[in-house]
């Protein structure tokens, strides 16, 4: 989700998925993350059941403000929990003048909408060196609308995995950014095809210590592996972000576009102990 240039894109795979995600305050299948070893839950699929319940596990906006790389600016208004467990964000077109994004490329705010991150931090270390993220989405998949499902590095940047990102198609990027820093930047890409994003699906990742400094990353959509990727993520803190961004590398949104709607339940975050 970070504002980038793509600097290799891994072959497109058509992935036409059509089951819909497990139920409400279900977790997610892990048998493949974990086999008989127990986690160590931080967030447990229930986050969204009642606003108690959310305001301790979730900031408001992105870990550092407001704006980001699109045409929305972020407002607590914008998010609400449903019944059901369900998050949802929606984005409203704003025609008043209100500046520009405060982060790059500093386009032109015409949406108002909202973004979420996990309080607690994700860190790969030697105690804890496999973690399970997956959350059930719909989303909009209109040109101009960005919705996202990622973690980034909370100290620098990069590292980041985009665990689910649609940009203005049926098509989601799962992404992992590593290097020294963002002008030395590598990415690894799979785009997959998602029949009716706007329907129940789930997107997971599966973190696993592989050495001193690296981690394997297995990428899933509806419990189907997409794709595995290699980083050097160990000992990294990251942020856990669920956001509705619009414009940017989604394109440029029609003016017919009031509003735009994603909504999330059954995110679920576990680590497992040696």
């Amino acid at each position: 989700m970070r504002y980038k240039k793509i600097h290799f894109i891994g072959l497109m795979s058509l992935l036409f998925c059509t089951k819909e995600a497990a139920v409400a305050q279900q977790q997610p299948a892990i048998s493949s993350a974990a086999g008989s070893e127990k986690p160590m839950v931080l967030l447990d699929s229930s986050s969204f059941s009642n606003q108690a319940k959310f305001e301790t596990h979730w900031n408001m906006f992105y870990p550092w403000g407001t704006d980001h790389n699109g045409a929305a600016r972020m407002y607590k208004k914008q998010v609400t929990i449903l019944s059901g467990g369900v998050l949802q964000i929606k984005a409203n077109r704003h025609e008043t003048w209100e500046g520009k994004s405060t982060a790059d490329p500093k386009l032109r705010i015409f949406y108002h909408s909202g973004a979420v991150h996990l309080k607690e931090k994700i860190m790969v270390t030697e105690a804890k060196p496999k973690w399970v993220i997956s959350g059930d989405f719909q989303v909009p998949s209109t040109k101009g609308t960005w919705p996202a499902f990622w973690i980034t590095g909370s100290e620098s940047w990069p590292p980041e995995s985009d665990i689910m990102e649609f940009k203005g198609t049926d098509t989601t990027w799962q992404n992992t950014a590593t290097g020294p820093d963002w002008k030395h930047l590598s990415w690894q890409n799979k785009l997959s095809a998602v029949a009716k994003p706007q329907d129940w699906h789930n997107y997971k990742i599966i973190m696993e210590k592989t050495s001193a400094t690296e981690v394997s990353i297995e990428y899933y959509i509806d419990n189907v592996k997409t794709d595995t990727h290699t980083a050097n993520f160990v000992g990294k803190p990251f942020w856990l972000i669920i956001n509705m961004q619009m414009g940017g590398d989604s394109g440029t949104a029609s003016r017919s576009l009031k509003t735009a709607v994603m909504k999330g339940r059954n995110v679920y975050v576990a680590a497992y102990t040696n």
